[in-house]
C-alpha cells in the first residue's frame, strides 16, 4: 500500500456533513457517535464531531489533490454549490497559483476550506533516438 494521509475535519452534524459530501460523490464507509470516514474513490476524509463550531470562526483546511480538476469542480457546481466570495458552502473557482499549481477552493457548510489542487503533469521522457 502507498503513503497516505487522511485529514481530520470538524463537523457539526455528521448527517448534514454527509449529505452535503455525498452530493460531491462521496460514500461512508464508518460511522459510530465519535467518528465518521467518507471516501470517492481514492479520496478519503475523516469527521470528528464539533457541535459547537461557528462556521465563520473555523481554521480547518485541507488539500486534495486530483488527477482531475476540472471535473470535481464540474460535480461541485452540478450539486448547486455556488461561487462566491462568503458564506458557506461556497466555490472559488480553479486558477494558476504563483506556483504554477492549478488551484480552487471549496469551503464546507462547516467553514472548512478543502484546497482542489490539479495534481501536476509528471514529465515525458523523450522518445528514443
Amino acid at each position: 500500500m502507498s503513503d497516505r494521509s487522511t485529514p481530520n475535519l470538524p463537523s457539526r452534524n455528521f448527517e448534514a456533513t454527509f449529505a452535503f459530501y455525498q452530493s460531491l460523490g462521496f460514500v461512508e464507509s464508518w460511522r459510530d457517535s465519535g467518528w465518521m470516514i467518507l471516501h470517492r474513490g481514492a479520496l478519503l476524509l475523516e469527521f470528528f464531531p464539533h457541535p459547537d463550531l461557528e462556521p465563520a470562526d473555523n481554521w480547518f483546511s485541507c488539500c486534495l489533490r486530483l488527477d482531475d480538476l476540472a471535473a470535481l469542480y464540474a460535480v461541485c457546481r452540478a450539486a448547486g454549490i455556488a461561487e462566491a466570495s462568503e458564506g458557506a458552502p461556497r466555490l472559488h473557482p480553479p486558477k494558476a497559483e504563483a506556483s504554477g499549481l492549478m488551484i480552487a477552493h471549496l469551503v464546507d457548510p462547516d467553514g472548512t476550506l478543502i484546497r482542489l489542487i490539479q495534481n501536476e503533469v509528471p514529465l515525458q521522457s523523450p522518445p528514443p533516438a
